[in-house]
């Protein structure tokens, strides 16, 4: 999408009425009031000025699978809401005029263009399947959230670590490795996310693996490349549910607090993803395939089909 367009005179965000509703919903009644972002969606365009009619001609592009965005899209629009500076900070990676259009888009309920926004603006074709049949446009998100999300964050969470090998005569002495997500894998211990985040950043010493070298090889402290980020998702797909005792609600990262905003899960069975936050405290499920898509429950989800945990920086105040 090329043409930002739009006014920011909405008398109520979508995140006001969602925490209003917090507030107003009894026991029997535990669903937000509307659907937010149901799976899929129709855009329509105009064609280009050389059709061949002088009626004009709209297009329809059909969104399948869209699942892989929409829970992210529904957590990175409550974070956004939530904390005031984000959208700022946001803004350096994504771009000024994408998140206020993201924002001024949810906020005006406008479901699909939010997803076509998304997969024009920040998705490259390799990562959907894009199709005519009949005569209508069909795109397919089918696949894997963290390729059609995570890795189209820019350089938000890029991490650099540096290493220096202790043998002079190492063909490739001095190192520097660069991630641009944070990915959980297996440790056997009694805190296997903390322990895995702080293996991921922490410095250590290991046999040089250069071909020939017979030295160690002394790693710094990883750091983040820009900065703390304001949220970080950490790539929980390498898990399974029976190896994870708990999930921390905070975590320190780089001398930076974060605390636990929500998770996206994955149904195997159905290659579903859905997802949970929290708004002021309160758990939401939101899952765009319901007709109630967004539930308010009782307590804390129990994250048994984790795909992912997002961590939001905690105030410095």
């Amino acid at each position: 999408i090329q043409v930002y367009c739009f006014s920011c005179d909405l008398s109520k965000t979508l995140f006001e009425e969602i925490r209003a509703s917090l507030n107003n919903n009894d026991e029997e009644d535990r669903s937000f009031w509307r659907p937010v972002l149901p799976w899929g969606g129709v855009f329509t365009i105009k064609a280009g000025r050389k059709a061949l009619s002088c009626t004009p001609l709209y297009v329809k592009i059909n969104l399948k699978n869209t699942c892989t965005i929409d829970g992210f899209l529904m957590i990175l629009y409550v974070i956004l809401r939530e904390n005031q500076g984000f959208p700022r900070e946001l803004a350096v990676f994504l771009g000024k005029q994408f998140v206020e259009y993201f924002l001024y888009l949810m906020d005006s309920c406008d479901y699909t263009t939010v997803k076509m926004l998304w997969i024009w603006d920040r998705m490259s074709r390799r990562q959907y399947r894009s199709e005519v049949r009949k005569t209508a446009l069909e795109i397919d998100l089918f696949g894997n959230e963290h390729d059609n999300f995570t890795e189209n964050l820019e350089s938000l969470m890029s991490t650099m670590q540096e290493s220096l090998c202790t043998n002079w005569s190492c063909p490739a002495r001095f190192q520097e490795f660069i991630k641009t997500t944070i990915n959980i894998r297996h440790l056997p211990h009694r805190d296997p996310i903390k322990s895995a985040v702080d293996l991921h950043f922490c410095p250590k010493l290991l046999l040089c693996s250069e071909l020939g070298c017979d030295g160690l090889r002394e790693f710094s402290q990883r750091v983040f490349c820009h900065g703390p980020p304001p949220f970080v998702i950490l790539n929980m797909q390498q898990w399974k549910s029976e190896e994870l005792s708990y999930v921390p609600y905070h975590l320190a990262l780089c001398q930076h607090r974060y605390l636990l905003e929500g998770a996206t899960l994955f149904n195997k069975e159905e290659h579903h993803y859905s997802a949970a936050f929290q708004i002021d405290g309160c758990w939401m499920h939101y899952d765009g395939l319901r007709s109630d898509n967004l539930i308010l429950l009782h307590k804390p989800p129990e994250l048994l089909l984790l795909s992912s945990l997002i961590y939001i920086r905690a105030s410095d105040k």
